[in-house]
């Protein structure tokens, strides 16, 4: 699968909620995590890779040489409390990283790759990668949550980095 860069218009649309959890799905979900793994993601959203349905997969602990991957089907944050701040980066903006302010702690609800709903607490970096992967759903990306100056900074640095990369 291709990770699709900022720019992409997908990128900028609203995932539609999954109604039918079937093969092909399941091998989409499949095909992301070879995706994600190769590019040494911690999560890929599916509009990352053109498809826009509500699904995401996560892999925190392959920081530690583990896998160990997370499948959320039509997530919701069901409640969030408290702040944290984190450097951000993002398979879709290749080499940009910056702090950005996320809820520290969330309960949240997920379909499973069975169609079960489960929720679960998220804490530290598996919060932040939650929040990072559902703003994707939306269409949303880190950048957005830039101060407006930092805003400015990314997109300087986005010309000079965009212009390297076509030439």
């Amino acid at each position: 699968m291709e990770i699709l860069i900022l720019g992409h218009p997908v990128l900028r649309q609203k995932a539609k909620p999954v109604e039918d959890i079937n093969g092909e799905l399941k091998k989409n979900i499949e095909k992301m995590a070879e995706t994600m793994y190769k590019f040494k993601g911690l999560g890929l959203a599916a509009n990352q890779v053109g498809i826009l349905k509500r699904v995401f997969i996560l892999d925190i602990s392959q920081r530690e040489g583990k896998n160990k991957l997370e499948i959320y089907i039509n997530p919701e944050i069901v409640s969030a409390e408290g702040q944290i701040a984190y450097e951000e980066g993002c398979l879709s903006i290749p080499g940009y990283y910056a702090k950005v302010n996320r809820y520290a702690k969330l309960y949240i609800r997920a379909y499973d790759l069975n169609g079960k709903l489960f929720e679960r607490e998220l804490e530290g970096i598996r919060a932040i990668a939650f929040q990072h992967e559902c703003d994707h759903l939306d269409g949303i990306l880190f950048i957005d949550r830039l101060s407006p100056l930092k805003k400015q900074l990314f997109k300087r640095w986005w010309k000079k980095h965009h212009k390297k990369l076509s030439n």
